[in-house]
């Protein structure tokens, strides 16, 4: 049997780690950080254990690391959705509907993730912060910002400020609170993005599959039913 190519490996590293990340983003999202493990993660990726220290340091930077690239993935969604649009104000109402609501549906895991950037480490860049942070930047372009590199650490800090509101034990604001305070800020009108009765009015609910925002699927070249080589101790 002739050896995968470079391009072959590279996609099944790739893989394996977003395999590890889906699985931090359920199994904290189902239990707490805390009662988590990094084994209870690589078990549920169907990953060796040892493998999770190959692409983490530690479980911090991994479930920082899922939680961005949910966050990303979530806000590249809203913001390329249909109808598909070029308009400033409607590209930030999307955005800002999308965060919030992360929030809304998903509390324990943005609670978690809040909690993490306050210890000690802090906010950790990763790749998929950085593609976050790159969204919500064009997203301040988009709505006419002149100086995006200012904005851009507002909008940051807003929605980072309205999360943690949303999320306070005991204390918790309303999104749709905090929803028509950004949306003052930015003028936005309360129709634009997803209004907070959108889902009422259509039914839907929380979509609790995740598995459309991570490239986990079967890796090119390995037989069906065979072991996925690089789920192997590196």
């Amino acid at each position: 049997m002739s050896p995968r190519s470079a391009s072959v490996n590279e996609e099944l590293r790739r893989r394996s780690r977003e395999r590890l990340l889906q699985a931090a983003v359920e199994l904290v999202g189902e239990h707490g950080y805390d009662a988590t493990t990094l084994g209870d993660i690589a078990d549920r990726a169907g990953s060796a254990r040892g493998l999770v220290s190959y692409y983490f340091p530690g479980k911090r930077q991994l479930v920082q690391s899922a939680v961005h690239r949910l966050m990303h993935r979530t806000l590249e969604e809203a913001l390329e959705r249909e109808p598909h649009t070029e308009d400033g104000r409607e590209r930030m109402a999307r955005a800002i509907d999308a965060i919030l609501g992360l929030a809304r549906d998903r509390p324990v895991l943005m609670r978690q993730h809040m909690a993490g950037i306050l210890q000690a480490e802090g906010f950790m860049q990763c790749p998929e912060q950085r593609r976050l942070a790159e969204l919500l930047r064009e997203v301040c372009v988009r709505h006419g910002s002149a100086d995006p590199d200012t904005d851009y650490p507002m909008l940051r800090a807003l929605l980072m400020g309205a999360v943690y509101a949303a999320l306070v034990p005991g204390v918790p604001m309303p999104v749709p609170v905090l929803r028509a305070e950004l949306f003052k800020r930015y003028r936005l009108d309360r129709e634009q993005g997803v209004p907070p009765d959108a889902g009422a009015v259509s039914g839907e609910t929380c979509d609790m599959d995740l598995s459309r925002f991570f490239a986990t699927g079967s890796p090119p070249d390995c037989a069906e039913g065979r072991p996925d080589p690089s789920a192997q101790s590196k």
